[in-house]
């Protein structure tokens, strides 16, 4: 893949994200924005879900399984981002050199 194509697909992505937050803060009603706000997490959690699990068309439990629940348990007691970051990391990084 080329750097034009790259540089294309994030401009893309940025303007797509760009449009959605002109389009919530135009809604005519703060309902329609609290319903968009909802959808959000669902979504990224979904996503969350495939990246971890799933492996082209088979569900897979490997190493990134124990590093999501690290995240989580970090995220739940409030731990800056970076460092839930490095840990979540670290443990898929030691779970994969043990062969896990």
């Amino acid at each position: 893949m080329s750097w034009t194509a790259v540089l294309a697909l994030c401009a893309a992505a940025y303007a797509l994200k760009a449009v959605g937050a002109v389009a919530a803060s135009r809604a005519p009603d703060a309902a329609l924005s609290e319903r968009l706000e909802v959808l959000v997490v669902p979504v990224i959690a979904g996503l969350i879900a495939v990246q971890v699990f799933g492996d082209g068309e088979h569900l897979v439990v490997d190493g990134r399984a124990p590093a999501l629940l690290v995240a989580a348990v970090l995220v739940w007691r409030k731990v800056p981002l970076l460092l839930v970051a490095l840990a979540a990391g670290g443990t898929a990084a030691a779970l994969h050199a043990l062969g896990w």
